[in-house]
């Protein structure tokens, strides 16, 4: 690296002596800035090696991002030897075969592991050899050879449940068990036995708040889930994988999970949606120098580019993906690779290419699940499942024994707490049917109360004789016209007294109605306008029936009668979100203390039920809604404190 850096360096302004200063200045820098990182390393080591640790989380939390360093692992290893500190060896070996892992040297990975578990044997950490015995299954599979891997993970699998009472690095170690042996289903078409595995796993993980491992899970299962062609269920997992991934700052796993996404995209048809993704995702596994993740990417990159009809750069990226898989033998990616080779030659009309292609995909496939291999990893298949069924069969048996004990010995108690429990729900539903029947009683003497004030027999006695004053006097226009309007409102009202709730457009029309007629009586002097914002579907909006009319009755009659001069009542109706209406009705008329004056001086006093009955059938109204309604009276006035007016502002759910 620091090579590559020295050589990308230009300097045109400086002549020979000073280039060489400079390289002399900067090669020192870096070599102090070595010392002081090996420095802090070997103080972190020697700590180690003198408390020595037994746990992986202790010698991890340690080290921290050290532990990936390739250098300074292999310090720890010798610092390890001389010490004798064994567990310490243990963890640095599997460190350094999980890195050359990593980088798709499988060889190296597999021997590193091995050295682990035969440490972790010597010292006798069970936690130490559950995850060596891991970490060999997952090099064994990176490589296809599922039989080893298999018996690697299964043994891992059935030490660490040997515990009764696991800790927390024996309970890492079996969800890492499940999650290999769910892949090894996988490649074994084995999918529901995988999505089995793969959900236990994430059990453990979601107890141990591991948001790596949740990610890597939803991720299998999203794999099994796209083999079994359940595409849209696969790619939910896919997303919800990609956002623990960004949640932790993952490159690996925003690349895997990129490639996946782009996978279910290109068999949905999307092939310019997958290469965006697969572009950059295929750049930055180049970067990580992870060939096996990389291979994988390049196919579906030239599978994409062979549906865009891209077929040159196709072939580029296939044989990339080939080249890599022979370079590190993985069977898969060869068979994978050779498979879309020949799609891409029948493409191009090379038919017998294509077919040696399409032979070799089939006889490499034939061999890696030989006949042997397949007997071999079912045989423990069968084995184990057959042992954990016995196992949960022969506790279940117990368990109903001691059932059976514990029923025969409380079925006197458990009788009468079911007589308890009858005997509650029957008071309880009588309970509620009496409450329920209330209501609907209340429900009713406020509908007909409501009824009863809007056709009172004051409203009716003057309209009748307004009718009858114009048939005196030969008015026959106005008489029919005013007697339409009156039929009209009645028919409304009695209509809308009938059901519940009602249209907002089928109110408005109603007290338009009953405003047209209140004015003939005030001689056409009430100025009446509505306006209602463009955000509002007066057809859709649900209001209870009849309940606007209180308040203009109150503003006509409270408000505006003893005005002199011009008179208004201006209905507004807004949408203030998406949960509420709100309905302002505003008068320029006396004011509400002006009107009690004139209310208190007179003899007779009439008490108005109408609005309390009014805010009565709101309440019952907004029992069905999340939120609830709200009625205010804002006395408008002047600077100086001179009425100008009242204002009504109903707030009503609409959700």
């Amino acid at each position: 690296m620091i090579v590559k850096l020295i050589h990308g360096l230009r300097f045109p302004f400086f002549c020979k002596p000073q280039r060489l200063v400079f390289f002399f200045m900067f090669f020192c820098c870096l070599s102090l800035l070595g010392q002081v990182t090996l420095q802090e390393y070997k103080v972190k080591v020697d700590s180690l090696v003198v408390d020595q640790p037994k746990t992986y989380d202790e010698i991890s939390t340690i080290l921290g991002d050290k532990k990936r360093d390739t250098l300074l692992l292999n310090y720890f290893v010798e610092e390890a030897k001389k010490q004798n500190y064994l567990t310490g060896l243990s963890f640095a070996y599997n460190q350094l075969g999980t890195k050359y892992r990593n980088l798709s040297e499988y060889d190296k990975a597999i021997s590193l592991h091995k050295k682990a578990l035969e440490v972790a044997n010597e010292v006798g950490s069970l936690e130490f050899r559950v995850y060596s015995l891991n970490m060999l299954g997952v090099a064994y599979r990176r490589i296809d050879a599922v039989r080893t891997a298999l018996d690697y993970n299964q043994r891992a699998l059935e030490l660490a449940e040997s515990v009764s009472e696991p800790t927390i690095g024996l309970k890492r170690g079996m969800y890492v068990s499940l999650n290999s042996i769910g892949n090894l289903y996988h490649t074994l078409e084995q999918y529901n036995l995988a999505i089995n595995r793969f959900e236990a796993s994430l059990k453990i993980e979601e107890e141990l708040g591991n948001t790596l491992g949740l990610a890597i899970n939803n991720q299998n299962i999203g794999e099994a889930l796209e083999a079994q062609g359940k595409l849209d269920e696969a790619l939910n997992r896919y997303r919800v994988s990609l956002r623990y991934n960004e949640e932790i700052g993952s490159d690996k796993g925003r690349v895997i999970c990129s490639n996946s996404i782009a996978q279910i995209y290109l068999k949905q048809g999307k092939a310019k949606e997958a290469i965006k993704l697969l572009l950059p995702a295929l750049k930055k596994a180049k970067e990580l120098g992870d060939d096996y993740t990389t291979a994988f990417i390049e196919i579906n990159t030239g599978w994409a580019y062979m549906k865009l009809n891209n077929l040159e750069e196709a072939e580029k990226h296939i044989e990339q993906s080939l080249i890599t898989g022979k370079k590190q033998n993985i069977s898969r990616i060869i068979s994978l690779g050779q498979r879309h080779m020949s799609d891409l030659e029948l493409l191009k009309g090379n038919h017998k290419e294509a077919l040696d292609y399409y032979k070799k995909a089939i006889n490499l496939e034939r061999k890696i699940t030989s006949r042997r291999n397949l007997r071999y990893a079912n045989d423990v298949i069968l084995r184990y499942e057959s042992e954990k069924i016995n196992n949960e069969i022969e506790s279940l048996r117990k368990d109903n024994e001691i059932v059976k004990l514990k029923l025969k010995k409380n079925r006197a108690t458990l009788l009468i707490i079911c007589i308890s429990l009858v005997l509650l729900a029957v008071v309880l539903f009588v309970f509620y049917r009496q409450s329920q029947l209330t209501s609907d009683k209340k429900l009713l003497t406020l509908e007909q109360t409501m009824l009863r004030s809007q056709m009172n027999p004051h409203f009716l006695f003057n309209s009748l004789n307004s009718i009858k004053l114009y048939i005196i006097n030969n008015e026959k226009k106005n008489a029919v016209h005013y007697l339409n309007k009156f039929s009209k409102l009645v028919r409304k009202i009695l209509e809308a007294s009938s059901v519940k709730e009602i249209s907002l457009a089928d109110e408005l029309e109603t007290v338009t109605l009953y405003m047209h007629i209140e004015n003939i009586r005030f001689s056409n002097k009430i100025h009446f306008a509505v306006d209602i914002d463009r955000r509002v579907d007066v057809n859709h909006v649900k209001i209870p029936s009849l309940i606007l009319q209180p308040f203009l009755e109150n503003a006509l009659w409270h408000g505006l009668s003893s005005k002199e001069g011009i008179k208004k009542i201006n209905l507004y109706i807004t949408k203030e979100d998406e949960e509420f209406i709100k309905i302002s009705i505003k008068d320029n008329g006396i004011g509400r203390a002006a009107s009690e004056k004139i209310k208190e001086s007179k003899v007779l006093k009439r008490k108005s039920l109408g609005v309390d009955i009014t805010k009565e059938r709101l309440k019952n109204f907004s029992k069905d809604y999340l939120n609830s309604y709200n009625v205010e009276f804002i006395d408008i006035k002047d600077d100086k404190g001179v009425a100008l007016g009242t204002e009504v502002v109903l707030t009503i759910p609409i959700i």
